[in-house]
């Protein structure tokens, strides 16, 4: 563990310090983030390379540190490889608050020092080597970040008895009785007051914890330390009311930031940016955004980009989390120079879980999320945010980051036990526009629940590369990079349909063409889970952009569909259910030749 290298390094009795270079060469390494998959893994359950840093270790539970480490990662880069992904999102770095209520602060979100790493993963020059050794081999590193709180560092001393307690004011024979607890109370737009059987007093005062322990202490660095850089307005009760959603407490006692105020905002773009200096990280994937006012994300994207762009890193990437639903709020957070992207919560609940995954209602849902998706997110791109390989800009809704499961919702399998439905709903995100994401463990087919069971130890698995998913993303990612389009071309629906019976009961179609060259593969895809279906009804046939007479033939999964586009440029293609299939013209397929026209 060692103190950040733009800070001054002090002796300490946690840790043996060691010299580290003054400097780390930053790097380059992203030609079009379109280009890449996403790995999603949490350091502690990914897994363990280095015994030394197992301190406080309880596998006999989730919510508990596991032990996996920064050396783990380098250890196993070559099961990483294998499976075809190409850019590895880690979980935070930093020191954390370790426990709190015997639950362990092991995924990085609560906060206590943006200048130390997290002992429990490794010190500064470890995670230095995990960051050079994924960039030799190929990968990227997306660092994961939280603005919006720290971990659970002060309380509320509302009696004003300098001690964290739970109060309770009133009695049996009392109308009210009020239960606080200091640690985390319920939210008051007018800030957490002092209270006593007296009543009233004013603002409750806050008080920092001092538990060196489990790093329960003051933040660093000490700026942090100011009592007014925090809403104290308590824990969010009601997620519907926006000012709660925005100045509340996360649940468990995360204390606000409070991000308006102009001196937070340089702050935490100076720690975050001093991270990329120090490691050579490509990207941030950025926690809890909608937590956070419009004007702090203003002023922290542009400042992270004009940093990079003055160290001569390119291509760097911030995308955001909005655990949320509704498209017309997730979009607002791509307006302006706010993040390059998001994770796209919206399409996970409208098409992964209701059309692919339950079948609960037409694919033509599938084609009314894209048209939100071209009518909300922005079309504009960032001043200095991604490019293409030739230097051309990158918009929005170019680089969605298209997801199945994550740390914060169920796994895919865990209430939909079909594997089959799971490689259609991946085969989708890694064919559509933007660029796939998958969260370690889904190609060990793992089906934990909510948090912590979503969240297992993968070394449990015994990293096979034998399971039926693990081959299949393997295939994706190789059919990916061979076809540009399906990473560089724009999205077209040829085919969709309100039917849930009948011959075109489950059928998806889309075309992607690549701008560069006009070439174009066309996806169809069956979510019904009982019938073969066909881009066919009542005797009318999808229309593709394919010129006629074109021969067209599958690519994947296997050479056994080739089917001819008619006069009129239509084409019926059948596909199994639970099918996906991916056509191209004759002359674009490498030689193979289809075997039924």
């Amino acid at each position: 563990m060692h103190r950040f290298v733009k800070f001054v390094v002090l002796a300490s009795t946690l840790c043996a310090c060691t010299d580290i270079p003054p400097e780390h060469k930053l790097t380059s390494n992203v030609k079009d983030w379109r280009d890449e998959v996403i790995y999603q893994l949490i350091v502690d359950r990914f897994a363990d390379g280095d015994l030394n840093n197992n301190q406080s270790v309880d596998p006999s539970g989730l919510a508990r540190y596991q032990g996996g480490d920064w050396q783990g990662v380098i250890d196993h880069l070559d099961y990483l490889k294998k499976l075809g992904v190409t850019a590895l999102w880690i979980s935070p770095v930093i020191r954390n608050v370790d426990t709190d209520s015997n639950v362990d602060g092991y995924h990085g979100y609560w906060a206590q020092d943006f200048t130390l790493t997290n002992p429990h993963m490794g010190d500064l020059a470890k995670l230095r080597e995990m960051v050079d050794k994924a960039h030799a081999q190929g990968f990227k590193v997306v660092l994961d970040i939280v603005a919006n709180h720290m971990g659970q560092l002060f309380y509320y001393d509302i009696n004003g008895n300098d001690n964290p307690d739970t109060n309770i004011i009133g009695n049996g024979s009392s109308t009210t009785v009020t239960f606080t607890n200091e640690y985390d109370p319920d939210y008051d737009p007018a800030g957490i007051q002092a209270l006593t059987s007296l009543g009233l007093s004013g603002p409750a005062d806050i008080k920092w914890l001092y538990i060196p322990a489990i790093h329960r202490m003051p933040p660093m660095p000490v700026e942090f330390q100011n009592k007014d850089w925090y809403n104290r307005k308590g824990r969010i009760i009601d997620y519907t009311k926006r000012d709660q959603v925005l100045t509340g407490d996360f649940p468990g006692g995360l204390k606000d930031l409070k991000t308006l105020l102009p001196e937070v905002q340089t702050a935490l773009a100076k720690v975050y940016t001093d991270w990329i200096d120090s490691a050579d990280f490509d990207a941030f994937r950025i926690d809890t955004l909608k937590h956070v006012e419009y004007p702090f994300w203003n002023s922290f994207c542009p400042a992270v980009r004009e940093h990079c762009k003055s160290a001569g890193k390119s291509n760097f990437f911030m995308f955001g989390e909005v655990f949320d639903g509704d498209d017309q709020l997730v979009s607002t957070y791509t307006n302006d120079e706010q993040v390059d992207s998001v994770v796209f919560f919206p399409q996970k609940f409208s098409v992964i879980d209701r059309v692919i995954k339950f079948g609960q209602s037409g694919t033509d849902a599938i084609e009314t999320q894209f048209k939100t998706l071209q009518s909300l997110y922005s079309s504009v791109p960032k001043t200095d945010g991604p490019t293409d390989e030739t230097g051309a800009p990158l918009n929005t809704q170019q680089l969605m980051v298209n997801f199945l499961d994550n740390h914060d919702i169920p796994r895919f399998l865990y209430d939909k036990n079909s594997l089959p439905a799971l490689q259609q709903a991946l085969a989708f995100i890694f064919f559509e526009s933007g660029i796939p994401c998958v969260y370690y463990g889904t190609e060990q087919e793992l089906t934990g629940g909510n948090d912590p069971a979503n969240r297992e130890r993968l070394w449990d698995s015994g990293y096979s590369t034998t399971t039926s998913t693990f081959g299949f993303i393997q295939s994706l990612s190789k059919i990916r990079k061979l076809y540009r389009p399906l990473r560089h071309g724009g999205l077209n629906t040829v085919w969709s349909t309100p039917r849930m019976t009948g011959e075109d009961a489950g059928i998806y179609a889309f075309e992607r063409t690549d701008p560069a060259d006009g070439k174009t593969v066309l996806v169809v895809m069956n979510v019904n889970e009982t019938q073969t279906s066909s881009t066919s009804y009542q005797g009318s046939a999808m229309k593709v952009s394919f010129p006629p007479g074109t021969g067209l033939v599958s690519v994947f999964p296997d050479t056994s569909v080739g089917v001819p586009v008619d006069g009129s440029g239509k084409v019926v293609v059948k596909v199994p259910s639970r099918g996906v299939i991916v056509l191209v013209a004759q002359g674009d397929a490498g030689g193979i030749s289809p075997l039924n026209n």
